[in-house]
């Protein structure tokens, strides 16, 4: 039986985990997210996915530790949560009627070893044109403050879009499952 914890709180990692039957812990890292001075959003997710498994390496010895993190990547920035409607709404705004890219990365790390596998995965987002009034509605339905994007990809957040581009779209709502398992039978866990 594997030891499994995943470095997030975020309830839709948790439920993106679950699908996969696996039991698993959960714990929230206590990691500093603020962007170092050039990072580039993949610098930055990439970093953040690392240090999130390692900031719980100490508590979960002999465990196998998801960390993962994504951005949007919106006028050359990167772009975490809104946190709130005011924010949401901007995001909403700037992305009308345009294709951005979400990178979302994932880490495994074997705390028992100290080996990780890091990986960057890049989805494009084509937005239709939204108003005012539009993002207003979808705001106050799901008010994703907690998302990057501020849209939930796994509800009505769809209705924002005209298209969507990339290997796996689980990325999105911010676990990549198809590079997840290939990870996990890298380490030797049993999936069908």
């Amino acid at each position: 039986m594997v030891n499994l914890v995943l470095a997030s709180s975020s309830p839709y990692r948790r439920a993106l985990l679950d699908r996969l039957g696996i039991p698993f812990e959960h714990a929230a890292p206590e990691v500093d997210e603020t962007p170092r001075a050039g990072e580039t959003a993949e610098q930055l997710t990439l970093r953040l996915a690392l240090d999130k498994a390692r900031a719980l390496a100490g508590r979960y010895a002999d465990h196998l530790i998801i960390g993962s993190d994504q951005v949007l990547l919106l006028d050359d920035q990167a772009v975490s949560k809104p946190g709130t409607h005011a924010a949401a709404t901007d995001q909403l705004r700037r992305c009308s009627g345009r294709t951005v890219q979400f990178t979302t990365s994932l880490c495994l790390l074997n705390s028992a070893t100290d080996h990780y596998q890091l990986t960057s995965e890049p989805f494009m987002v084509s937005f239709r044109e939204l108003d005012d009034d539009s993002i207003e509605r979808y705001l106050q339905r799901e008010q994703p403050y907690d998302c990057a994007g501020s849209f939930k990809m796994e509800g009505l957040g769809i209705s924002l879009f005209r298209a969507l581009r990339g290997d796996d779209p689980n990325s999105l709502i911010g676990l990549p499952l198809i590079r997840l398992c290939e990870m996990l039978r890298e380490e030797g866990v049993q999936l069908p």
